[in-house]
């Protein structure tokens, strides 16, 4: 495991859609508290799914992909993780942790905080949560990033979900709604319409977009692509027919257990 990533040079892409050198993120420093008891003395990131854990999935799902270079942010039972890792060598990736204390900074602070890792590369990355499982071709996505020259691209389906993000016909983001409350939350009101589609939790974000975000701390990175959607093109990638299991609750992981064997 690296203490730092060594820069990797960004060539043009292969075959497959995603360029060699291209890095990616891990969001695995929740508390993960709907997962209880599990998380009361384990990190999320470590909740077996058919005997193999989440974060050992996923980073198999991006070394499918062609990544390598990985980022994975650590807060609770972060000793847990890096022990995980360097018993079992990385799993073949380049990684590095990147330790928030006293406090899980969430998706944006995490991000921002681990900035230097995607400006160093240059190019577009991945973003993905940890508990997150799902069968997305991720080099198609890439692909449908670069042909629309989004500076964010977001992974969206049509499923229920209690938080929807809303895009217009061309799936340029337009704003956010809750559905059980009614609080909606408009990011560009001069959209003609608005159509309701479930995140993903994967993303393709370019570095210049980070230099954009006004918040600090504590937040999250849905609040910054709002702020910013008025001003940057920040896009939905529409996956349908494709898995995908927020493994937050106990009883997702028997469906994540029918699906990922």
């Amino acid at each position: 495991m690296t203490a730092s990533a060594r820069p990797s040079d960004n060539q043009p892409p292969s075959p497959e859609g995603i360029p060699t050198g291209t890095r990616a993120m891990l969001f695995a420093a929740g508390l993960g508290t709907r997962l209880k008891p599990f998380t009361d003395h384990h990190p999320k990131a470590l909740a077996p799914v058919n005997g193999k854990p989440l974060l050992q999935r996923n980073i198999e799902y991006l070394r499918q992909a062609g990544i390598c270079d990985i980022l994975v942010n650590l807060h609770h039972c972060a000793d847990q993780i890096s022990d995980f890792l360097q018993a079992h060598e990385d799993f073949g990736a380049r990684i590095t942790l990147s330790v928030e204390q006293p406090v899980p900074l969430e998706t944006g602070g995490g991000l921002l905080k681990a900035a230097w890792f995607f400006t160093e590369a240059g190019g577009p990355f991945i973003v993905m949560n940890a508990d997150i499982l799902t069968n997305l071709n991720l080099p198609a996505m890439y692909r449908w990033h670069l042909a629309h020259q989004a500076m964010a691209t977001l992974a969206v389906t049509r499923r229920e979900s209690s938080r929807q993000l809303l895009f217009d016909a061309e799936m340029r983001l337009s704003g956010w709604q809750h559905v059980k409350t009614g609080e909606t939350r408009m990011a560009r009101p001069e959209a003609s319409a608005s159509q309701p589609f479930a995140f993903s939790g994967v993303h393709i974000i370019e570095p210049k977009l980070l230099q954009s975000i006004r918040q600090s701390g504590v937040f999250s990175i849905i609040d910054s692509y709002l702020d910013l959607a008025s001003a940057l093109d920040i896009r939905g990638y529409l996956h349908e027919g494709d898995a995908v299991v927020d493994v937050g609750r106990p009883e997702s992981i028997q469906e994540a257990e029918r699906w990922f064997h």
